[in-house]
Protein backbone atom coordinates (compact mmCIF):
# COMPACT_ATOMS: atom_id res chain seq x y z
CA UNK A 1 0.00 0.00 0.00
CA UNK A 2 2.90 2.62 0.94
CA UNK A 3 4.77 1.52 -2.28
CA UNK A 4 1.74 2.54 -4.32
CA UNK A 5 1.38 5.75 -2.71
CA UNK A 6 4.79 6.85 -3.36
CA UNK A 7 4.55 5.76 -7.30
CA UNK A 8 1.07 7.84 -7.37
CA UNK A 9 3.20 10.75 -6.16
CA UNK A 10 6.04 10.36 -8.40
CA UNK A 11 3.43 10.18 -11.55
CA UNK A 12 1.76 13.54 -9.77
CA UNK A 13 5.03 15.45 -9.88
CA UNK A 14 6.19 14.34 -13.41
CA UNK A 15 3.24 15.38 -14.45
CA UNK A 16 3.45 19.01 -13.40
CA UNK A 17 6.44 19.56 -16.08
CA UNK A 18 4.09 18.55 -18.74
CA UNK A 19 0.92 20.71 -17.41
CA UNK A 20 3.69 23.62 -17.01
CA UNK A 21 4.51 22.83 -20.80
CA UNK A 22 0.97 22.76 -22.16
CA UNK A 23 -0.02 26.00 -20.16
CA UNK A 24 2.81 27.92 -21.98
CA UNK A 25 1.59 26.48 -25.17
CA UNK A 26 -1.89 27.87 -24.64
CA UNK A 27 -1.20 31.10 -23.98
CA UNK A 28 1.45 31.23 -26.78
CA UNK A 29 -1.72 30.38 -28.53
CA UNK A 30 -3.79 32.75 -27.11
CA UNK A 31 -1.69 35.69 -27.30
CA UNK A 32 -0.61 34.95 -30.62
CA UNK A 33 -3.78 33.24 -32.15
CA UNK A 34 -2.50 30.93 -33.91
CA UNK A 35 -0.10 27.42 -33.64
CA UNK A 36 3.40 29.08 -34.26
CA UNK A 37 2.80 30.84 -31.38
CA UNK A 38 1.98 28.10 -29.12
CA UNK A 39 5.34 26.30 -30.57
CA UNK A 40 7.52 29.42 -30.23
CA UNK A 41 6.33 29.42 -26.16
CA UNK A 42 6.76 25.51 -25.52
CA UNK A 43 10.18 25.49 -27.05
CA UNK A 44 11.47 28.99 -25.06
CA UNK A 45 10.18 27.38 -22.05
CA UNK A 46 12.01 24.16 -22.64
CA UNK A 47 14.76 26.23 -22.86
CA UNK A 48 14.74 28.49 -19.89
CA UNK A 49 14.03 25.12 -18.27
CA UNK A 50 17.09 23.44 -19.39
CA UNK A 51 18.95 26.28 -18.27
CA UNK A 52 17.54 26.27 -14.78
CA UNK A 53 18.62 23.22 -14.56
CA UNK A 54 21.96 23.49 -15.23
CA UNK A 55 22.55 26.13 -13.14
CA UNK A 56 21.89 24.71 -10.06
CA UNK A 57 23.38 21.84 -10.34
CA UNK A 58 26.77 24.24 -11.57
CA UNK A 59 25.83 26.24 -8.35
CA UNK A 60 26.56 23.22 -5.74
CA UNK A 61 29.63 22.09 -7.46
CA UNK A 62 30.64 25.79 -7.84
CA UNK A 63 30.10 26.30 -3.78
CA UNK A 64 32.54 23.56 -3.15
CA UNK A 65 34.99 24.62 -5.19
CA UNK A 66 34.80 27.71 -3.48
CA UNK A 67 35.67 25.23 -0.12
CA UNK A 68 38.25 23.80 -0.94
CA UNK A 69 36.69 20.85 -0.13
CA UNK A 70 38.08 18.23 -2.94
CA UNK A 71 41.45 19.64 -1.60
CA UNK A 72 40.55 18.90 2.07
CA UNK A 73 39.45 15.17 1.07
CA UNK A 74 43.17 14.97 0.01
CA UNK A 75 45.17 16.03 3.00
CA UNK A 76 46.70 14.00 6.06
CA UNK A 77 45.21 13.62 9.12
CA UNK A 78 48.02 16.08 10.11
CA UNK A 79 47.61 18.76 7.07
CA UNK A 80 43.62 18.68 8.24
CA UNK A 81 44.40 19.49 11.57
CA UNK A 82 46.69 21.99 10.50
CA UNK A 83 43.85 23.28 8.15
CA UNK A 84 41.49 23.40 11.21
CA UNK A 85 43.67 25.20 13.24
CA UNK A 86 43.75 28.16 11.04
CA UNK A 87 40.28 27.82 9.90
CA UNK A 88 39.42 28.56 13.94
CA UNK A 89 42.29 31.49 14.35
CA UNK A 90 40.68 33.30 11.63
CA UNK A 91 37.29 32.53 13.92
CA UNK A 92 38.92 34.21 16.74
CA UNK A 93 39.80 31.48 18.75
CA UNK A 94 43.39 30.92 20.51
CA UNK A 95 44.55 27.36 18.89
CA UNK A 96 46.93 24.81 20.43
CA UNK A 97 47.72 21.74 19.14
CA UNK A 98 48.51 18.35 21.19
CA UNK A 99 50.85 16.36 20.50
CA UNK A 100 50.36 13.59 17.71
CA UNK A 101 50.63 10.62 19.83
CA UNK A 102 49.19 10.28 23.33
CA UNK A 103 46.73 13.58 22.75
CA UNK A 104 43.89 11.73 24.81
CA UNK A 105 41.55 11.56 22.35
CA UNK A 106 41.60 15.84 21.22
CA UNK A 107 43.91 17.10 18.17
CA UNK A 108 43.12 20.60 18.49
CA UNK A 109 42.43 22.56 22.09
CA UNK A 110 40.25 25.92 21.47
CA UNK A 111 40.11 29.10 24.02
CA UNK A 112 37.94 32.20 23.90
CA UNK A 113 37.11 34.11 26.68
CA UNK A 114 34.07 31.59 27.74
CA UNK A 115 35.46 28.28 26.81
CA UNK A 116 38.10 25.66 26.50
CA UNK A 117 36.86 23.58 23.81
CA UNK A 118 38.23 19.92 22.87
CA UNK A 119 38.89 19.13 19.75
CA UNK A 120 38.88 15.95 17.39
CA UNK A 121 39.75 16.32 13.77
CA UNK A 122 38.39 13.46 11.26
CA UNK A 123 39.33 13.50 8.19
CA UNK A 124 37.85 10.67 6.31
CA UNK A 125 36.68 8.83 3.43
CA UNK A 126 33.83 7.07 4.95
CA UNK A 127 31.54 8.13 7.76
CA UNK A 128 32.53 8.81 11.10
CA UNK A 129 31.58 6.27 14.20
CA UNK A 130 31.19 6.25 17.63
CA UNK A 131 34.69 5.54 18.72
CA UNK A 132 35.95 9.70 17.40
CA UNK A 133 32.81 10.76 19.88
CA UNK A 134 34.08 8.23 23.02
CA UNK A 135 37.76 9.47 22.03
CA UNK A 136 36.59 13.14 22.92
CA UNK A 137 34.50 12.49 25.51
CA UNK A 138 37.78 11.14 27.53
CA UNK A 139 39.60 13.98 26.33
CA UNK A 140 37.14 16.63 28.31
CA UNK A 141 38.21 16.00 31.98
CA UNK A 142 41.89 15.71 30.84
CA UNK A 143 41.98 19.45 29.30
CA UNK A 144 39.90 20.55 31.21
CA UNK A 145 37.79 21.11 28.39
CA UNK A 146 34.24 23.16 28.55
CA UNK A 147 32.86 21.62 25.33
CA UNK A 148 33.93 18.72 23.01
CA UNK A 149 33.77 18.64 18.97
CA UNK A 150 34.50 16.17 16.81
CA UNK A 151 35.01 17.85 13.33
CA UNK A 152 35.15 16.21 9.95
CA UNK A 153 35.16 16.46 5.89
CA UNK A 154 32.75 13.64 5.63
CA UNK A 155 29.72 12.57 7.80
CA UNK A 156 28.94 10.60 10.96
CA UNK A 157 27.09 7.46 11.69
CA UNK A 158 23.75 7.44 13.43
CA UNK A 159 24.86 6.04 16.42
CA UNK A 160 27.85 8.81 16.80
CA UNK A 161 25.08 11.41 16.62
CA UNK A 162 22.84 9.18 19.40
CA UNK A 163 26.24 9.00 21.38
CA UNK A 164 26.68 12.96 20.24
CA UNK A 165 23.62 14.27 21.63
CA UNK A 166 23.53 12.36 24.81
CA UNK A 167 27.07 13.42 25.69
CA UNK A 168 26.63 17.48 24.52
CA UNK A 169 29.21 16.74 22.26
CA UNK A 170 29.36 18.91 19.41
CA UNK A 171 29.53 17.74 15.71
CA UNK A 172 30.54 19.47 12.62
CA UNK A 173 30.24 17.72 9.32
CA UNK A 174 30.81 17.81 6.01
CA UNK A 175 28.19 20.53 5.06
CA UNK A 176 28.80 22.54 8.26
CA UNK A 177 32.62 22.57 7.71
CA UNK A 178 31.82 24.51 3.67
CA UNK A 179 29.85 26.91 5.61
CA UNK A 180 32.44 27.49 7.89
CA UNK A 181 34.73 27.66 5.41
CA UNK A 182 33.03 29.90 2.72
CA UNK A 183 31.74 32.60 5.90
CA UNK A 184 35.66 33.10 6.57
CA UNK A 185 36.63 33.59 3.02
Amino acid sequence: MLGKNKEEKKSRIRLIPILGLLSVGYFGWHYTGNMNGAIVAMVVFLFLLLIFKIWLSTRGSARLRRAGIREIDEMTGEEFEEFLGHLFDKRGYDVSYTKASGDYGADLILEDRDDIIAVQAKRYSGNVGVKAVQEIIGALKMYEATQGWVVTNSYFTRQAEKLAESNDVYLIDRDELIDMILKKR
